[in-house]
């Protein structure tokens, strides 16, 4: 992959590891653009559900792909809370095995990362083969992790704190299922490149891993 933007950051990592905090916070302070590929998956799986369809089915899924396509240019659908339901989630998680559904997304992502908006000083992408297979020359990759108690334990919180009964069994149930589903697949299983940074979460707030990722970032690229 030829970048016409060198300075592009890769962070992948399991759901609720913190990668998308990281992301965002990392992204305000170099300037840099910011995408949450894992958006437009959950952007898909939720177009399926919506049209009362098969997130595994292939036919299902790409017909979630072309609605999704068609509603791009709306600034908020990629910011449709309910995105981040559970249930939206592991919709995701399986319109995300099927590789004609990555091949539909990849191109929207590299050319996110080539060009990014106006002004940006650069890009930075998260998800699970950011990596590994959209970004493989990306000059920085990170990898954030955390156990899966503590992850299990953010995501009920963070759902329980929007109105949501979830139970911290239950989540932690989803979580090994959908830990076990990304990173067996065939189509880009969830796995840190093998030059990847890898951060654990497990024991730091935000602030010590924005200053961690600024350090790598300050190392890796044309930044200040």
């Amino acid at each position: 992959m030829n970048n016409l933007n060198s300075n592009i950051i890769a962070v992948d990592g399991p759901s609720a590891s913190g990668k998308g905090t990281l992301s965002r916070n990392l992204a305000a302070a170099l300037g840099f653009a910011h995408m949450d590929t894992g958006a437009l998956y959950r952007a898909v799986g939720y177009e399926v559900l919506q049209a009362g369809a098969n997130p595994e089915n292939e036919s299902d899924a790409i017909a979630g792909v072309q609605s999704l396509k068609s509603k791009l240019t709306q600034s908020n659908v990629l910011s449709n809370p309910d995105l981040r339901l559970d249930e939206t989630g592991v919709a995701a998680s399986k319109v995300a095995v099927i590789q004609s559904v990555r091949d539909a997304l990849t191109n929207l992502q590299r050319d996110f990362a080539k060009a990014p908006p106006a002004g940006a000083k650069g890009a930075i992408l998260d998800g699970r083969d950011i990596g590994t297979v959209i970004c493989p020359d990306a000059p920085l990759k990170l990898f954030v992790t955390a156990n899966e108690e503590v992850r299990a334990k953010r995501r009920t919180k963070e759902l329980q704190s929007k109105g949501l009964d979830a139970t911290y069994k239950a989540v932690l149930e989803d979580m090994r299922a959908r830990d076990a589903r990304d990173t067996a697949r065939k189509a880009a299983p969830l796995r840190p490149a093998g030059d990847a940074v890898v951060i654990d979460s497990s024991d730091l707030d935000e602030a010590e891993m924005l200053e961690l990722a600024l350090g790598y970032a300050k190392k890796a690229l044309a930044v200040s």
